[in-house]
């Protein structure tokens, strides 16, 4: 049985279909200036999803956010079926709010195939149940599934650019590879883009910071289960111009990098 919040995060992203090809998503509010994009990442995959062989699993995902969206109103997903070729099928998804959109992404699914294969070594870091058991700072939103085990990831001026924590969803789910990928595509934009505010000691809540997520890419390697503690490794090589640059190696307890992602944000800081 899954708990009553991850019950509602998995209705919260699987959506209602109004018309071929165009489904409506419920929004939450998660106490932010905007609606929080990982809920328009995870809900646009789902859309697309719907739409494609379940034989062929979500590979990619590249997605812009145009428009801040609003929590309290629901959002309309319109799914152009761009491509149903031999081994690849692609999609793209416009995210529509009061009329206009508010994000727009592009996903593409692969039938499963054997070839050459190499990946980097998992950091060296805690199993969960025993940071969990420590020091490590555990944080999880009051009613929702998500729980996230820190590792001493800190704002501190002069560390350097790089947060890596353990997350998951609480309960258990189905063995659904599309569900667990929409719902990683979720996760995913959790502490991602804050790693740039790490080296300079500003915490995302700062009053004079304006942050806000500009585009976001998702790369998934493997079959994932987000019900089982995950590895997420972020690092910030770059900010600058009012932009911040974070990317991330996503972990399973097996050590397999299941999934790798990217993005840039305003981080506009007001003195």
């Amino acid at each position: 049985m899954k708990p009553d919040a991850l019950n509602a995060l998995v209705d919260l992203l699987g959506l209602e279909a109004l018309e071929e090809n165009l489904f409506r998503g419920r929004s939450q509010d998660l106490g932010l200036p905007q609606l929080f994009g990982g809920q328009v990442l995870g809900q646009a995959l789902s859309a697309a999803s719907q739409t494609v062989d379940p034989a062929r699993r979500t590979h990619s995902l590249h997605g812009y956010f145009l428009r801040p969206g609003d929590p309290h109103r629901p959002v309309v997903y319109q799914v152009d079926a761009v491509r149903d070729g031999g081994s690849f099928t692609t999609r793209r998804v416009t995210a529509i709010q009061k009329g206009r959109p508010i994000f727009f992404c592009s996903a593409s699914f692969h039938g499963e195939e054997q070839s050459i294969a190499h990946q980097p070594a998992m950091p060296e870091v805690a199993p969960p149940e025993t940071l969990a058991d420590g020091d490590a700072r555990l944080e999880r939103f009051p009613g929702h599934p998500i729980e996230f085990l820190h590792l001493g990831d800190e704002a501190e001026a002069g560390r350097p650019a790089r947060k890596r924590l353990w997350f998951r969803l609480v309960g258990e789910l189905p063995d659904d590879q599309a569900l667990h990928r929409y719902l990683l595509a979720y996760s995913s934009d959790f502490n991602l883009l804050t790693t740039a505010l790490v080296p300079h000691g500003i915490d995302f809540r700062d009053p004079q910071l304006q942050i806000a997520s500009l585009d976001h890419a998702l790369w998934f390697h493997h079959d994932v289960r987000v019900d089982d503690w995950l590895l997420y490794d972020m690092d910030s090589p770059w900010a600058g111009g009012a932009r911040g640059f974070a990317r991330g190696s996503i972990y399973d307890r097996q050590g397999r990098l299941v999934a790798s992602s990217a993005q840039e944000g305003l981080t506009r800081l007001r003195r």
